[in-house]
């Protein structure tokens, strides 16, 4: 009777835990970063007066697009026409002379065969032949110089692009080389995204790349996130990388080439980029709630091992993908990693596994 009691107080044995796991697979992963960023135009141009005058007329409409060439501003240029007219008069006069002094020289060398002219007279007059042919050359660089100067009174666009507000009016005095533009022509379809990244991450990608953990991603594709999370319509290129890192902030900057055939894209706009880092072949993806992290801050794994047990791995993960962790070192293919039910287990316990549902452990193929 009292045997019976002894047996009926003693606590049961624990039963096996309920798990659920995920089977690790090796797939093919691109590795994506997402990237702050700030739109800037192509190209940027500022309209300055070349010479001084009154603004008479301003011949664009602010915020139209404009071509090349085309005429933005007209300087009051009668001064520049006098200055013209008289340079034209000058040339006119000086090849009046070269003709005259051309035929004297004909006429010396004549004389100068049969010992009329001395040598030295001749020799006088061609001379003067030679002078009357510079004053002509002269006078044709003097006219050149003028017309130039004449066509600086009618200001043009520098590049095809979107003209800006203007910041003089009509009856306003501008002077060569002043400071302050007259407007700004931008060009923005192109338009450049720039685009900064650490330098610990750039080492690290380059790290990976050199022992053939990832493959080069070659003109991938950029897609730029819009302020409203909203994905932009074209994609972009990446140009070119900086060679220079900022000390004050650790970074350094890429530059993207995006189309804006619709002009959505402004300067100045913040945008994210998503761009392709790389490509891992046999890439192995865990579930975030998988991975846990000790007291020190090393990533742990709980996996089934040997005879249905649990075992406790040590980690190394690279990059969240989505809402998984790609793992660069401490699990194999086949490893069953406990993603749930992790709360009821300790290394060494029996457990029973369950795979995850597919449903619940598809894997993006980026971040």
């Amino acid at each position: 009777m009292l045997g019976g009691c002894r047996q009926h107080d003693a606590a049961p044995q624990p039963g096996v835990a309920e798990v659920t796991v995920v089977t690790l697979k090796p797939q093919t992963v691109t590795i994506r970063r997402e990237l702050p960023g700030r739109t800037t135009a192509y190209l940027i141009a500022e309209v300055r007066p070349q010479v001084n005058g009154i603004v008479k007329q301003r011949l664009f409409t602010e915020g139209a697009l404009v071509r090349a060439g085309q005429a933005l501003y007209q300087l009051d240029d009668a001064t520049y026409r006098a200055e013209y007219g008289s340079a034209k008069a000058n040339l006119a006069k000086a090849q009046a002379a070269l003709v005259s002094t051309s035929m004297n020289a004909q006429r010396s060398a004549a004389l100068a065969k049969v010992n009329v002219l001395s040598k030295q007279d001749n020799d006088n007059v061609h001379a003067t032949w030679k002078q009357a042919e510079a004053d002509v050359a002269a006078a044709q660089a003097a006219l050149q110089s003028s017309a130039v100067v004449l066509g600086y009174a009618r200001i043009v666009a520098p590049i095809n692009g979107r003209i800006g507000k203007s910041s003089v009016t009509q009856g306003a005095l501008v002077t060569a080389n002043q400071p302050t533009a007259l407007a700004t022509v931008q060009q923005i379809d192109p338009l450049y995204v720039d685009i900064t990244q650490s330098s610990h991450e750039m080492l690290q990608l380059r790290q990976q790349l050199a022992n053939g953990a990832l493959k080069e991603t070659d003109d991938a594709p950029v897609k730029i996130l819009l302020e409203d999370g909203s994905t932009y319509t074209h994609d972009g290129r990446l140009q070119f990388a900086d060679v220079t890192v900022d000390p004050s902030t650790g970074s350094f900057s890429l530059r993207v080439v995006v189309p804006n055939p619709d002009g959505l894209l402004l300067p100045g706009m913040y945008v994210r980029a998503v761009l392709d880092k790389g490509v891992n072949p046999n890439g192995l993806l865990v579930p975030q709630q998988g991975i846990t992290h000790d007291p020190k801050g090393d990533a742990i794994a709980m996996v089934i091992g040997k005879d249905s047990k649990v075992e406790q791995r040590k980690v190394h993960v690279s990059h969240a993908l989505g809402d998984q962790w790609l793992v660069q070192d401490g699990l194999a293919p086949g490893d069953q990693v406990i993603v749930e039910g992790l709360q009821k287990i300790q290394p060494g316990v029996l457990v029973h596994a369950t795979e995850l549902a597919a449903s619940a452990s598809v894997a993006p193929h980026g971040a």
